[in-house]
């Protein structure tokens, strides 16, 4: 049997992108991938706008906190997905890097958000479809 992968997603606040695109994966995932989220600036709270735009879709991120990163998480990660973080994102050799260009949902009310929350969702489906083999 094989250890499930793992994702750490980094946005430079954990509280817009990253915190959805952890709430899709782990809900999408069914538990077959461990999930983490953090910013290099983790901002007070989670965006109300995200938090009300997964809501819609029946994901609830109301208890989630915004997490600072850590060099711990990127090395315990099999896959990093940036959002925006630019160079404070450390790098290790051997891990799969993905970086994934989206609006920042920051300020934005919640109709300006559910595109990327879309854009997110169909991002993280296709993620899953790479890491977890489809059973026949």
């Amino acid at each position: 049997m094989s250890q499930k992968p793992s994702v750490l997603f980094v946005c430079v606040h954990n509280a817009g992108r990253s915190q959805m695109a952890a709430a899709f994966l782990t809900s999408l995932s069914k538990g077959a991938i461990e999930v983490r989220s953090a910013g290099s600036q983790p901002a007070d709270k989670v965006n109300p706008a995200a938090v009300e735009a997964m809501a819609e879709v029946g994901i609830d991120m109301s208890a989630e906190i915004p997490k600072i990163l850590t060099t711990e998480a990127v090395k315990d990660s099999d896959v990093v997905i940036t959002m925006g973080c630019g160079d404070e994102c450390p790098y290790f050799p051997g891990k799969r890097y993905e970086d994934w260009v989206l609006e920042d949902p920051a300020g934005k009310g919640v109709e300006s958000v559910r595109p990327i929350r879309d854009q997110i969702k169909a991002r993280v489906e296709a993620l899953i479809a790479s890491l977890v083999p489809v059973e026949s």
